[in-house]
């Protein structure tokens, strides 16, 4: 996966040598949560074999941490069975360690007021 010159030189070796293919698949499925990918499309993005792409794919799958559909995937939305594979959190400490934390005090202020017009009537 290719990483910036700032990373590359503030990261130790050790912490660019942990994230394994799963975690680096997961890590950007989760980083882009609100689409669906082929494998090939995923390995593109973080520079890995397709074919590792697609074991971990298969592999993250019978975890339940993925979803398949046709030649997509897409990250579960499932947060507990996210948040409780230990590779998910190493992925995420360090997408936060090179892209910062989310701050959830400016996303509620960015919210809407009120719901949106497709789940108004569910209330």
């Amino acid at each position: 996966m290719p990483i910036d010159r700032d990373t590359f030189e503030n990261t130790s070796e050790d912490e660019l040598k942990e994230l394994s293919v799963p975690d680096q698949v997961l890590g950007f499925l989760a980083a882009n949560d609100d689409r669906a990918f082929k494998a090939h499309e995923i390995a593109t993005q973080i520079g890995v074999d397709e074919g590792a792409v697609s074991t971990a794919l298969s592999r993250l799958k019978d975890r339940d941490l993925v979803e398949h559909k046709a030649t997509y995937w897409a990250v579960t939305d499932d947060t507990e069975r996210l948040e409780g594979y230990s590779g998910y959190k190493r992925a995420t400490e360090l997408f936060n360690d090179r892209l910062g934390t989310e701050d959830k005090k400016a996303w509620r202020e960015q919210a809407p007021q009120k719901p949106h017009p497709s789940v108004e009537g569910e209330q």
